[in-house]
């Protein structure tokens, strides 16, 4: 279910994803007091979970991570952040880092560090039909983060339906920063970790038919990132969404983030558990699993 009560301004998003080492290699980060649906935002773990992986990789940027949501977070309690070092290599560093909040494991993160090199360059466009930021929706976009007042949203909407009831897109919107940020390259790939799961779980069902989210019980499973290039979070991202497929009570989506110059900035993927929470919603989705 959905909360889309009110609740208090948060503090800016680079305090919000700041943590601090309570030990070696292990990190505590900032956890507010209310989050809506009473459950802490998952991109907050995750963009935590990164800062404290990259805060043992002082010379290279991440370039991947794979995560598992595996219990809802609770708002208030400490976030526990504990690295390990799977591999240091030359060109590449690995680590895994579990998330726990009152002794239990809420989240598992394994992220993959480059030292810059010379390669190739290539990349997807952007669609030619995507609306720039000043022409999108900065309306009730994303309303249970309405509390981060220093997030920019513009929403576009999804792109027509193609002939066979298929969608390419199911959400796209702008976002940034609206204040100047530091020119950390890591600080910005954990903020443009922190929107990767704005708006996914939507965008996991196509939007074919009206659907009450107040009738639906929603959570993150998994969650996966690639960093191509960097870039600004205090700039305008276009984060292009569609859904791959909903089937079994899960639904994954699939998203590609380009700068406002066209640039291919980072790639996400991510499976939702999706359940109708009343009978006569269930067939939008398919039978209801026994829990």
């Amino acid at each position: 279910m959905v909360d889309r009560e009110p609740f208090g301004d948060l503090p800016p998003i680079p305090e919000l994803l700041s943590i601090e080492a309570i030990g070696t290699e292990r990190f505590r980060g900032m956890n507010p007091v209310s989050w809506p649906g009473s459950r802490v935002f998952g991109g907050l773990v995750a963009a935590q979970a990164l800062a404290a992986a990259g805060a043992t990789v002082p010379d290279a940027l991440p370039h991947s991570l794979h995560a598992y949501f595996l219990r809802l977070g609770q708002p208030e309690l400490p976030l526990d952040y504990t690295v390990t070092r799977v591999r240091e290599g030359r060109s590449f560093a690995t680590r895994s880092v579990e998330v726990a909040q009152g002794g239990e494991v809420i989240f598992t993160l394994l992220t993959s560090f480059h030292r810059p090199e010379h390669g190739e360059d290539y990349q997807l466009a952007r669609s030619v039909d995507v609306a720039p930021p000043e022409d999108g929706s900065s309306g009730e976009v994303l309303p249970h983060l309405q509390a981060l007042t220093d997030l920019e949203v513009r929403d576009i909407g999804p792109s027509t339906p193609n002939p066979d009831g298929t969608f390419r897109s199911t959400r796209r919107m702008w976002l940034r920063v609206r204040t100047t940020l530091p020119d950390d390259p890591l600080l910005h790939a954990c903020i443009l970790t922190f929107m990767s799961d704005m708006g996914i779980v939507t965008a996991a069902r196509p939007p074919r038919t009206p659907l009450d989210w107040d009738a639906v019980m929603a959570a993150s499973l998994d969650h996966a990132m690639w960093f191509h290039r960097t870039a600004r979070a205090d700039g305008w991202l276009l984060y292009d969404l569609h859904s791959l497929s909903v089937s079994n009570a899960r639904a994954l989506a699939r998203g590609v983030v380009h700068d406002v110059d066209g640039r291919l900035v980072a790639s996400v993927t991510q499976e939702a558990l999706v359940r109708s929470t009343t009978p006569a919603r269930a067939g939008a989705w398919g039978p209801r699993p026994e829990v």
